[in-house]
């Protein structure tokens, strides 16, 4: 958290579920960000782009149910 100057009030109150709902938004952005034609912004219309983010989750989601060597 960024601290708060000495000129303004005390720290906001601190929202604990706020804050895990965020981290998982930024874990989502993170494994999105993963497909290189998504970072990159490759598809230019957005009825193509979000085709490649629904099929980036569903790769994420075969990801999680195969079972994995790596361990």
């Amino acid at each position: 958290m960024i601290p708060t100057r000495k000129d303004q009030r005390r720290n906001p109150r601190f929202d604990a579920e706020a804050y895990r709902r965020r981290n998982i938004v930024e874990r989502c952005i993170l494994w999105l960000k993963e497909n290189r034609r998504l970072a990159t912004r490759f598809e230019k219309l957005a009825v193509n782009f979000l085709a490649m983010v629904k099929l980036a989750m569903i790769r994420r989601c075969f990801r999680l149910l195969e079972p994995s060597d790596r361990t």
